[in-house]
């Protein structure tokens, strides 16, 4: 009975995309409003009633900065803010590419090879890692707080900004005040690569795994460089937009400890609700996807699509403070007048909104405390999206302790 009710909604998810035939996630460009994607599946998919198969989450422990290799003149650390004797700017090129033995490697092997300041003030720098779970390199942005050295014993709470689809990690700087924002506070912001259409997911490419591991990639690889040498701590909390936002939900969820806080901000976290499926299906394949190589067949491998569900999941969010947000998709303070109103940001949000309903509804039952602001008129672009961060960012600061700078 389950295969016939399972084919009857798949069938029905189909016919909406024929009437809805571009929502969700097929937001046109990186310089205005990121897509969507979806999250991330293991090769062999854990029941929804069994233990996920996820990567282990090792307790933090604060590292001390590593040594240089003998026969390696010292490299120069990232430190902000330490004027040299008589005042000025103490001048720092910071970690020089020519130096990638300076870093520890993450336990998958994973390596730093390259660091770079990418602002005058050296308050945020980019570092590129190879990855073993996508199998190529890609980048990582870091703001850092007033006083950080690289060298200190101290570490610094972390949060975590995921970007949407059809976007890149510099996302968060190019399109927001994010970094005004987090120099208020003593903390880390890190805001990784996510792929134009990575869906935040170790896919399952027909049961096989393999690249691209992204789950793996942000949850271990990322985690672990940043606090084995950029003196990350164990406190750790997540942001995301779009399919960013679907993300760090699902990280939170399947990785229960692994945030303090999460926050999903016009995420697509119900990602079984009727018609739902066909609609991530539909779009992974307009950008240029294999759609079942994510998660697989929606029928065939919904054990796997469950176990990447945020709203199936709810239950493993208990201890963890979780704030959501989506617009109804109709005009709204922040779009230009004149949009029509089959513009793909009012049909995608609308689409978000009801995953979100469907969400913050189980949660309830569930008695799961979520932090809801379904604001009502408003489409799926940066304006909502910096609006919810400026309101949340504290809230996320309370959560992991940081103090204001």
């Amino acid at each position: 009975m389950r295969k016939r009710t399972d084919a009857v909604l798949a069938i029905g998810s189909i016919a909406l995309v024929t009437i809805v035939p571009t929502v969700l996630v097929l937001l046109p460009s990186g310089k205005d409003d990121p897509g969507d994607g979806g999250p991330l599946a293991d090769p062999a998919a854990a029941q929804l009633n069994g233990p996920l198969q996820v990567p282990p989450t090792p307790t933090t422990v604060a590292q001390p900065p590593p040594t240089q290799p003998q026969g390696n003149s010292p490299l120069p650390p990232i430190d902000a803010g330490t004027p040299p004797p008589g005042g000025g700017t103490q001048p720092n090129p910071g970690p020089q590419l020519q130096k990638p033995s300076a870093y520890t490697a993450a336990s998958t092997g994973a390596t730093i090879t390259g660091v770079k300041w990418v602002n005058k003030s050296k308050s945020q720098f980019d570092f590129t890692v190879k990855s073993p779970s996508l199998g190529k390199s890609v980048n990582v942005r870091v703001i850092v707080p007033k006083g950080y050295k690289r060298t200190a014993q101290r570490t610094w709470p972390t949060l975590y900004m995921f970007h949407g689809g059809n976007d890149k990690w510099v996302s968060w700087t190019r399109s927001t005040d994010i970094a005004a924002v987090a120099s208020k506070w003593d903390t880390l912001v890190a805001m990784p690569e996510g792929g134009v259409n990575g869906s935040y997911v170790n896919w399952y490419n027909g049961g096989r795994g393999g690249n691209p591991a992204w789950e793996t990639f942000h949850t271990i690889e990322v985690r672990e460089l940043l606090e084995r040498n950029f003196r990350a701590g164990g406190e750790r909390a997540a942001m995301g937009i779009s399919s960013g936002a679907q993300g760090a939900m699902t990280y939170a969820a399947r990785q229960p400890g692994l945030f303090r806080y999460v926050g999903s901000f016009s995420g697509v976290i119900s990602i079984l609700s009727p018609g739902v499926p066909a609609l991530l299906m539909y779009t992974n394949t307009r950008a240029g996807t294999n759609a079942t190589d994510i998660w697989g067949d929606p029928v065939v491998n919904r054990s796997n699509w469950a176990a990447h569900d945020p709203t199936s999941l709810l239950s493993r969010l208990k201890g963890t403070q979780v704030h959501v947000s989506a617009g109804n998709g109709k005009p709204g303070p922040f779009d230009p007048e004149g949009k029509a109103p089959w513009d793909i940001r009012y049909l995608s949000e609308g689409q978000v909104e009801r995953t979100t309903k469907d969400f913050v509804a189980r949660a309830q039952r569930l008695g799961v405390p979520v932090s809801a602001n379904l604001y009502g008129e408003g489409s799926h672009s940066w304006g909502y999206w910096k609006r919810e961060m400026h309101a949340q960012f504290p809230v996320a600061m309370k959560a992991l302790g940081a103090r204001r700078s």
